[in-house]
This record gives structure tokens, sequence and C-alpha cells, in this order.
């Protein structure tokens, strides 16, 4: 069977590390076009793709079947309806895109002109995640009342890109609050109601740089919190039932791999030399087992992209699973300015 031909739009941090190396793992995708204002550094490392000055180009590159969004937050939305309309299937980085209206317009362009679009929450293949979510399914702990999920990190200074800018889709709320609330949601489903406090701490910041969101379940508690100033170790996870406990330092390892240039597929990958550590109401105190996690596997994301455009698989991640992470950030942002605990409808 022919590979599917992708063109990637955007070879900043995103698209050369989180997409071009993952998806190019997979035999059934193949990196064949980038848009790009560098070509130098695409042809550094993809010497044979086609470089594109302009998106629109690639868009109307008639080979192309499948476009990746890895532009700005604030370009995701034009740049994914331009795909579509062009008759391309879509992978959005997230966010999604800046508002819950952008989001349904494109879900609606998408179904009508029967076309695959899905949203790269890649975190769903962090080994400590499968880790967790099969402790849940088997009921290892019992009844849940507490999760803490935390993502902090120490970067007392401010980078100048558009991450940590003042524009549209800037901060951590839309850069690392996607990836959190969908695990949350993944877990739990959605929320009843929830409550937001986010600030901008370091001296000199444009974007939100601390947020503390509280997700409401019946008796549940979710705490999903990320920091700019947090030195010391924070639990990745910590989760508590009524038969015991599941305790996770350090992140997943496959991004710091991506970063040094590691390709899924290589011998150890997404192997996390960190264990966890589970506390059963069964054992006396102080008695944990250490628990090795999963293999995370970013690559599964893009796997599951292909089935979906030649087998008519599900997407990966649904559209709607994105949008609605869209809505409870809207609505984070709404509970943080008024200061009050807001119904999820």
């Amino acid at each position: 069977m022919n590979k599917i031909k992708t063109g990637l739009v955007g070879y900043g941090f995103a698209g050369s590390t989180f997409h071009a190396p993952v998806l190019s793992a997979i035999d059934a995708l193949e990196l064949t076009a980038v848009a790009s204002s560098k070509p130098e550094l695409v042809h550094k490392d993809w010497p044979h793709a086609t470089v594109y000055a302009e998106p629109a180009q690639l868009f109307a590159d008639p080979s192309i079947e499948l476009v990746v969004i890895a532009a700005p937050n604030e370009a995701h939305f034009s740049l994914a309806q331009a795909a579509l309309q062009a008759g391309k299937h879509v992978v959005v980085d997230k966010p999604f895109t800046i508002s819950s209206f952008e989001a349904q317009s494109l879900i609606a362009l998408a179904k009508e002109r029967k076309l695959v679009l899905s949203v790269y929450h890649n975190r769903r293949w962090d080994g400590d995640f499968l880790t967790l979510k099969a402790l849940l399914a088997q009921g290892t702990l019992g009844r849940i009342a507490s999760v803490e999920s935390h993502f902090d990190r120490f970067r007392p200074e401010i980078r100048q890109r558009w991450r940590e800018s003042g524009a549209p889709g800037g901060g951590l709320l839309y850069d690392l609050g996607p990836h959190m609330l969908d695990q949350a949601m993944q877990l739990f489903g959605k929320p009843e109601k929830l409550y937001a406090d986010i600030v901008l701490q370091r001296d000199g910041a444009q974007a939100v740089d601390y947020m503390h969101i509280v997700l409401y379940y019946d008796r549940l508690r979710v705490v999903l919190q990320a920091g700019c100033l947090v030195k010391a170790p924070t639990a990745r996870f910590a989760v508590h039932g009524d038969k015991g406990s599941f305790v996770k330092f350090g992140l997943d390892p496959q991004e710091d791999a991506l970063r040094a240039g590691g390709r899924p597929g290589q011998p150890g990958w997404g192997v996390d030399p960190v264990r966890g550590a589970l506390h059963l109401g069964t054992q006396p105190d102080g008695h944990f087992d250490h628990l090795a996690m999963q293999p995370g596997c970013y690559q599964e994301f893009y796997r599951g992209m292909a089935d979906a455009i030649r087998h008519g698989a599900a997407a990966p991640v649904a559209a709607e699973d994105a949008a609605a992470t869209i809505r409870l950030i809207e609505l984070a942002l709404q509970s943080a300015a008024e200061g009050r605990v807001l119904a999820v409808s």
C-alpha cells in the first residue's frame, strides 16, 4: 500500500521535535513536504523533503494527503481550516484552537468533507499515565478520592518566544493545560464543576505561568497544577483511593529523548527509569511496592492516524475530546476572573 504523503506546517520546536521524528517512525507515513521560513534547518534533518515558503503552497500540493499543523497556537484554526478546505486530512498540535467556536467550526468542516481531523494529545501515551490508567481499570486503588497532577518546572528567566508572549494562546494554560485536562477526562470523564486560579508570577511575565485547577466529580477531587518557579521535585501523579495510593515522580522520558535526537523504535524507547510507589491498604505502614511504568509510545498516535486514513478506524484522538479541553480552558479563565466555582455544562 502506498505511503501516506504527509506535509508539516511549521518547523519550530513542536514540528521538529514532537512531530517530524515521531510520524516518520510509522511505516505507513512519509514526511515529504514542510512549510517553513527556514529551509536550511529542514533540509539538515530531512534532505529529501520539499520545503515550501508558505502553507498555502503545501496545501495546494496534490500529492499530500495528511497535513500536520505545528504553528503558533493562534494560527491553528486558520491553517487547519485552509487544509481541510483543500481536501487534506489534518492533525493539529495541541491546543486544538483558541476558542470553542473555532473548534466546533473545524469539526463541522471535517465532517462535511469526510476528512479525518485529530489533535496531538500525545501525553495520552506517557508511560506513567498508561500505568495509572491500567491501575484504575483494574480497581487496584479502589474508589478514587483525590488526584493531584503536577507539571512543574523551574524557569525563572522568561524566554523570548511566542509561548511566553502576550499573544492569544500563550502561557501555561494553553500549553500544559490541554494535556492535563485531557488526561483527567480520559480517566474520569467531564467534571461537574471547575475552579481555577491563574496568575503571572515571574518578573516581566506576559503570559500565565502558574495555574491551579480543581475539577469536581461527586466526591472525587482532581487537582491540576503547573508552575514555572518550582525548583524542588513534586509528584507528577499522586492518586489516593480507599484501597491505596499511587505516587510517581519525574516526567515521562520521551520528550527528553526526542530533544536529544532519539526516535521511537530505538532500543529502550519510552522506558522510564523512575518507578512509582504503590501503597496498598493490605501493606504495613511504611511499606510499598516499586512499580515499573509501562513504556511510553507517542508513535501510537500516528499509527492510529494512519489506520484512520487508510482503514476507516476512529481517529486516535477525537476532535470532540480536544474541543472539550478548550471549553474547560474557557471556563478556567472565567473562573479565575470571577473567583468562583463554575458548573460545567
